[in-house]
């Protein structure tokens, strides 16, 4: 594996490179979550169903959140693209993390952790090959910083506002999608997106929001609650990293789980391409969102949640979907 790249991020075009990486990375990590969650019979796994659903829409939130961000800076974000579904196992694009498309268990929430692993209190900002998520919006951070100083914000924030996307609070998640219009937003929406992924600061396991499910419960960050799944307890006020979690259980039964195997007929394939077909359908429609059109946003995630539905059948079948990229010329 290559060395992690400290380099600051010190031009104009860098950080827009580097955020249009932020919203492939944000991407990739949505297709292993939606596998292991379309996996689950949510009658027999209702805590599993609720905590990655959480942790799915989040990572929307995310996108989003990266996606103002280039658009802040005169950037354009690319989401219908072969890159953004780049065959699985796959690494974490320009990190070190491989992902693959898992049932719920055991491996994936291994998978989870790795992937939501906090960022160590030493770790230096790092701008590719980054060894966690949190040292990659670092190196943003940083450069964002570096940039508005030499070059004065009015030179960095060149974007068109109207591009931003306001569309709101998602269901499951007390996080805020904001607007980018300075540094003081973006860093703001920088900190969200690490907060909800690793905690409020280093060895913290709060998110910094209140459980939308639960309002009587401060919401951990996405890594401690595949802790929670993985040890079988939530974490309750007055817990920490070291202590691990002491509430109340979190029930997994491993039998409701949909098996998957590498059969494959006509019937199954011609379902596979009927969820890719609509999955590219989001890609193309989270773009428009993204590019001059942001009430697309609501039409993109109401047609995610109907991705259901076709998953369900696909499992029930013995099999999963794919992820599969689907040119525009080729789609039904």
């Amino acid at each position: 594996m290559n060395a992690p790249d400290t380099t600051r991020i010190d031009t104009v075009e860098s950080l827009r490179d580097h955020l249009q990486w932020a919203i492939e990375l944000e991407h990739a990590t949505i297709p292993p979550y939606l596998y292991a969650l379309y996996s689950l019979d949510p009658a027999r796994n209702p805590d599993a169903v609720e905590l990655v659903s959480s942790v799915f829409v989040e990572e929307m939130v995310h996108l989003s959140l990266a996606a103002n961000l280039l658009n802040a800076v005169g950037g354009e974000p690319r989401l219908d693209t072969p890159e953004l579904l780049a065959a699985y196992p796959r690494l974490l694009p320009h990190g070190s993390v491989t992902l693959s498309l898992l049932p719920f268990g055991p491996a994936a929430l291994e998978m989870f952790l790795a992937l939501e692993k906090p960022e160590a209190p030493t770790g230096p900002a790092e701008s590719d090959h980054y060894e966690t998520i949190g040292q990659f919006y670092d190196a943003i951070e940083d450069g964002l910083r570096f940039l508005c100083d030499s070059l004065g914000p009015e030179k960095v924030f060149t974007g068109d506002p109207a591009r931003q996307v306001t569309f709101g609070a998602f269901h499951h998640t007390d996080g805020k999608l904001a607007v980018v219009t300075d540094l003081a937003s973006a860093l703001a929406a920088l900190e969200e997106i690490v907060e909800q992924g690793e905690g409020t600061s280093h060895g913290a396991i709060w998110d910094g929001d209140h459980d939308i499910m639960h309002p009587d419960r401060d919401e951990v960050a996405h890594y401690y609650r595949f802790e929670e799944l993985k040890l079988g307890r939530r974490y309750q006020r007055g817990d920490t990293a070291s202590s691990g979690p002491t509430g109340e259980p979190v029930v997994v039964d491993p039998a409701g789980v949909h098996p998957t195997s590498d059969l494959s007929t006509a019937e199954i394939r011609q379902a596979q391409l009927a969820f890719d077909n609509t999955y590219c359908t989001i890609l193309y429609l989270l773009q428009e969102a993204f590019t001059g059109d942001p009430a697309q946003l609501r039409d993109a995630v109401r047609t995610m949640f109907g991705l259901k539905a076709q998953a369900t059948a696909l499992f029930q079948a013995g099999a999963g979907p794919t992820f599969t990229y689907i040119p525009p010329d080729d789609r039904t």
